[in-house]
């Protein structure tokens, strides 16, 4: 499981509370915290809250998963072809086979 240390009030934003409850909540379940060099406070997330964390970046934006889904499915056509040994006419001029035209 990933270690993600958040501060109190990027837990807040997560949990849609107010960076105090965020600080209590993460009290309550002896979360371990420590001081940043920045000074600020950061919690270790549990995995009930990691879980969260990921969720919540999974459901971020829709369109941005369509469109990486979009990309994976064309490379994956593309490597067929190019396994099945057709390539586009500039690479076929590349390797010397004649295109016709």
């Amino acid at each position: 499981m990933p270690q993600i240390w958040m501060t109190y009030h990027e837990i807040a934003d997560m949990l849609g509370c107010d960076p105090h409850m965020a600080r209590n909540t993460s009290i309550e379940r002896a979360l371990d915290r420590k001081k940043s060099r920045d000074g600020l406070t950061r919690v270790k997330l549990d995995s009930d809250l990691t879980a969260r964390f990921v969720a919540g970046l999974r459901s971020a934006d829709e369109a941005l998963d369509q469109a990486v889904r979009a990309l994976l499915v064309t490379h994956q056509a593309m490597a067929r072809a190019d396994r099945a040994g057709f390539a586009p006419p500039s690479t076929q001029l590349d390797r010397g086979i004649a295109v016709a035209g």
